[in-house]
């Protein structure tokens, strides 16, 4: 177990049980910069644009209904589109529904749920795998930050993790247990 950089403080738990933390079985998120993930994050993660929103005036745009949206005007050069924004009352080219870039990047699977926010971290919300790590507040208060495990493991900072085959040569950077069985893998 020399291979992670274990530590003995546990973090501040700032008393918000039920942020950043699976409230149905008191397992925290695991938080991990995504540089530290093996490129299997990069092959399995899908990218969310959010949903469709008028660049115009940014409501939620519907589902184009010929009979309903038939009075819209379409927007200007607009080459083809599903969806109408019912307070312009325009048909509004496909193109420019979603931002150019992501919002995020996420995987969903029956085993893991997580997603990559913004440039850096991935958040574990659901795995098959446990670790005990620091908890990483305040700028995730109720998560542990992975990269940290704990020297001694403390039942208050368990947390989801990613498993041995998402990182390079099957070594993640902190031991893996698994939720079926409680003991290490």
């Amino acid at each position: 177990m020399e291979q992670y950089a274990k530590t003995d403080y546990v973090g501040i738990d700032y008393g918000m049980r039920t942020s950043n933390i699976n409230i149905e079985n008191d397992i925290r998120y695991g938080v991990i910069p995504h540089h530290d993930v093996g490129s299997a994050w990069y092959d399995e993660a899908e990218s969310h644009y959010g949903d469709p929103t008028c660049p115009h005036c940014g409501q939620m745009l519907e589902e184009m209904d010929e009979d309903v949206h038939a009075e819209f005007k379409v927007e200007p050069d607009a080459q083809f589109s599903e969806f109408a924004c019912e307070n312009c009352e325009l048909i509004i080219d496909e193109e420019r529904v979603y931002p150019d870039e992501p919002l995020s990047w996420f995987v969903k699977n029956d085993e893991y749920e997580a997603e990559q926010t913004g440039e850096v971290d991935i958040f574990i919300f659901k795995s098959p795998y446990f670790t005990y790590a620091q908890l990483c507040s305040p700028c995730a208060p109720g998560a542990c930050y992975l990269p940290s495990p704990l020297f001694i493991p403390d039942i208050n900072n368990k947390c989801y993790c990613l498993g041995p085959e998402w990182f390079e040569d099957e070594q993640p950077p902190y031991p893996v247990y698994s939720i079926k069985t409680n003991q290490p893998i």
